[in-house]
């Protein structure tokens, strides 16, 4: 069987894997399918422990399909003399650029503006502000060549006022004396994520998601295993709670990590660290909204303000601020959208407003609590602690050092089970990277053999790597599916019935959302293209006609609900508005009284 196959999450592998996680006994149980929880379950999977990985939504529902998209070391870290966090993170990069997912992470341009002020008076502040920042990114370099591992990246190189503005004719001149390019990693977060979740099953991991912890399970002062509710079983089933037994389990739940600390009161143990929710905001507006052929990096009064370019689409963002509402479905404010539109007009030829917006999303940031009372001052690092037997807790960290996350929480593990071997992520291929330049270097005869154009080849590459071949696969079995998706047509009906058949798709929401970005690249949110989406995926998993119009009608209260906060003036009422939508795996009949699942682990 190849690594694909092997790799593949189907509706049977789901059954599949439900069997194992009530008959067997696990040398590790990852609580949450985000990033680090998936990273966590690969290492593991990786040193030939027998491990199980449990998530309560869809793979990166939470945070890790919410983030800026970029694998980056952290430029503003170096001004934080935070040394240790950049070596760290361009490390990352490099191996993720250039061995482990070449296919899913890729150089992206970006300027850092230096502006005009003045006039003939400001020149000596002018060259200060280029050799301040010029030092910064030969720093940014240097360390991604000594230290990087592997750099992946092109060097930076400083641009004279009309240099900055060939390649970003949308910059106002008036507030361009010039500029710096840099390079940085790009990713698609959440198909990463399936892609690491997909990788662990293909090392023998099971791997379940709709798959709710509710309760740990103990002997005496020891964690032995965990409750877990399978949101899919039909109402009043029997088989819907059961337990998994695991000699250590691990909690990489983000976010909700106070919850699981909450789950040990009874015992009177206290975590050790807290974790608080920063949320950030993010807008996506059409290409032509903006010319340019680099990002943009600019300074905020609180943070920094990203500008990258996405395919067709720029992102735009992010916010920064204190969340202690709903954790799962994070609400963006009319404030919010205003913030970001007014940061990014202060530079743009042409302001952008609100009829320019195509998408807005929001995520959570898992901040280590007590360093300060700001957000944005929160740690960046990572913990990982032992606040029982049996049982780790990771928290913190971003999304770039996933690996390193992981590998710290799986040591602590095999540590305790006396294992040795040593984490072997560092020198393992994602699925879909082995031979991955070769293919792309010969795309057009692939496009040729299959009778495609070589621009569908490219777009799959690029979310697929060598696994495109599996997709080429069912389009020469049914043409059909070969054809664009309805409201969506950048993408192919292969891919929403490929994300059902290989990669764990169980919902409408998690095809719409994850394994396409349609719900936030398109200005009808994905509602265009619901119908045929819910049709492919039916075909896939037996839908019945009530089925697909369930599935459709969620979708679309989901898409209303988000569209209402969106004018919400604050968060509480743009909360309120958010959870107008019932959440389509059911949570809304079992919330905590904080108006937040028990544990809902999905960074």
């Amino acid at each position: 069987m190849s690594r694909s196959e092997a790799g593949q999450l189907s509706a049977e592998r789901r059954a599949d894997d439900l069997r194992r996680l009530r008959a067997e006994r696990f040398d590790v149980l990852v609580i949450g399918g985000g990033v680090t929880g998936a990273g966590a379950a690969l290492d593991a999977a990786s040193r030939g422990l027998k491990v199980a990985l449990v998530e309560a939504r869809d793979y990166a529902a939470g945070t890790s399909s919410r983030s800026s998209k970029l694998i980056h070391g952290g430029l503003r870290y170096l001004e934080q003399l935070e040394f240790h966090l950049v070596h760290e993170a361009l490390t990352e990069r490099g191996l993720l650029a250039t061995r482990l997912a070449p296919h899913l992470v890729r150089p992206v341009p970006i300027l850092v503006p230096l502006p005009a002020e003045g006039g003939v008076r400001d020149l000596p502040r002018r060259f200060f502000r280029r050799s301040y920042y010029g030092a910064g990114v030969a720093a940014y370099d240097v360390f991604a060549g000594v230290f990087g591992g592997g750099r992946g990246m092109p060097l930076h190189r400083h641009l004279t006022r009309e240099g900055a503005h060939r390649i970003f004719p949308s910059l106002r001149p008036d507030k361009l004396a010039g500029a710096i390019r840099y390079y940085d990693g790009q990713v698609d977060d959440a198909r990463l994520v399936v892609t690491l979740a997909r990788t662990a099953a293909s090392l023998g991991a099971t791997v379940v998601t709709s798959a709710r912890a509710v309760g740990l399970t103990r002997q005496a002062r020891e964690v032995t295993g965990v409750r877990v509710r399978d949101l899919e079983a039909p109402a009043g089933s029997p088989d819907a709670e059961f337990e998994v037994r695991a000699r250590t389990v691990i909690a990489a739940t983000g976010v909700w990590s106070d919850d699981m600390s909450r789950m040990l009161n009874d015992v009177g143990l206290r975590p050790g660290f807290r974790v608080r929710a920063s949320k950030g905001v993010h807008l996506v507006v059409p290409r032509s909204a903006i010319t340019g052929e680099a990002g943009l990096i600019l300074r905020t009064a609180t943070s920094v303000l990203f500008v990258i370019p996405w395919g067709g689409h720029w992102i735009i963002g992010t916010t920064d601020t204190d969340w202690r509402l709903d954790r799962s479905h994070p609400a963006a404010t009319a404030k919010d959208i205003d913030y970001l539109l007014e940061q990014v007009n202060a530079v743009l030829d042409r302001p952008l407003t609100t009829d320019d917006i195509e998408g807005v999303y929001a995520g959570l940031r898992p901040l280590l609590a007590g360093e300060a009372d700001s957000t944005s001052k929160l740690s960046r690092e990572h913990a990982v602690i032992e606040p029982m037997l049996g049982l780790l807790l990771v928290a913190g960290g971003k999304y770039t050092t996933y690996r390193v996350m992981a590998s710290d929480v799986v040591d602590r593990a095999v540590h305790r089970l006396g294992w040795t071997r040593p984490s072997r992520t560092a020198d393992l291929p994602l699925l879909g990277a082995d031979g991955y330049a070769a293919m792309w270097r010969d795309r057009a005869d692939l496009a040729r053999r299959h009778g495609v154009p070589v621009g569908v080849v490219e777009h799959l590459l690029e979310r697929y790597g060598t696994l495109t071949l599996d997709l080429l696969a069912l389009v020469d079995a049914d043409p059909l599916l070969g054809s664009p998706l309805a409201g969506a047509p950048e993408y192919l009906a292969a891919e929403v019935a490929y994300a059902a058949r290989a990669e764990g798709a169980l919902h409408l929401e998690d095809v719409l959302t994850r394994r396409t970005r349609i719900s936030i690249e398109t200005s009808h949110r994905g509602l265009e293209s619901a119908e045929h989406a819910a049709e492919l995926m039916g075909a896939v998993l037996g839908w019945d006609e009530a089925t697909r119009a369930r599935e459709v009608a969620h979708y679309r209260a989901r898409v209303e609900a988000e569209r209402q906060s969106q004018l919400m003036p604050d968060d509480v009422a743009a909360d309120a508005a958010r959870l107008g939508a019932p959440d389509v795996r059911g949570f809304a009949a079992d919330r905590g009284a904080d108006g937040d699942s028990v544990a809902s682990p999905s960074r």
